[in-house]
Parts: structure tokens; C-alpha cells; sequence
């Protein structure tokens, strides 16, 4: 079974992102736009208020139940905190798994985590 991570993902991460941002954003302000994007092809790219934000995930093909590398990179803004990724689906509550993002670069972080099924 293909796991499909597109766009529902991506969106899910973008819109978790404004709460470590340093800019004063709240999710009440503007939700994420909808990025239409295949992470087992490549990168994703979006921009959520003023900030540019591209993620990947490899190994790719990006599957369930594995252990993947996640790598945000961030134009436009400094943080306050740590950003993070929670990986849930809509609708369904399957408990916290949080993958922490720690700095590795210039405005480049990385966490590592598993997409459960």
C-alpha cells in the first residue's frame, strides 16, 4: 500500500509552524494556504505569512512505520523557539507524536520521526 503524504501533510505542518514564529502570528490570523505538493518527489514549498518555508523527508520513497529524517528551511523570520512537526491526521485523534526540529544551518532545522499508520 502506497503511503500518500501530499498536500494534507504539508498543510498539517505549515499550519503548526506560526506558534514557535517570532512575528506575534496566531492560527486565528490566516490559515495555511493549501500547497499541492508529492514530498516522495521532492521538496515542498509554501509561504505562510511573509515566510518562506520548504520541507523535505528522506529517505523517499517516503513510507510508514520507518524512520524518516524531516528538514525544514525557513527565509523570512527568526524563531523563539524550536519548530516542531505534529504528525496527526485530521479528524482522528492518535495520540502526540511530535517530531522537535533542532537547528543544523543557517535557518535550517531537522527532527527525525516516524508516520505511523
Amino acid at each position: 500500500m502506497k503511503l500518500v503524504v501530499k498536500a494534507k501533510l504539508c498543510a498539517a505542518i505549515l499550519f503548526l509552524m506560526p506558534f514557535a514564529i517570532c512575528s506575534g502570528a496566531s492560527s486565528a490570523e490566516r490559515k495555511p494556504e493549501r500547497v499541492d505538493c508529492d514530498v516522495h518527489a521532492g521538496p515542498c514549498n509554501a509561504t505562510l505569512k511573509d515566510i518562506q518555508v520548504t520541507l523535505d523527508i528522506k529517505p523517499k520513497p517516503v513510507k510508514a512505520m520507518e524512520d524518516l529524517t524531516f528538514t525544514v528551511r525557513f527565509a523570512g523570520e527568526k524563531f523563539v523557539a524550536d519548530p516542531y512537526i505534529d504528525l496527526g491526521m485530521p479528524g482522528m485523534n492518535m495520540g502526540k507524536n511530535r517530531v522537535v526540529l533542532k537547528l543544523a544551518g543557517e535557518a535550517l532545522y531537522q527532527g527525525k520521526g516516524v508516520i505511523v499508520r
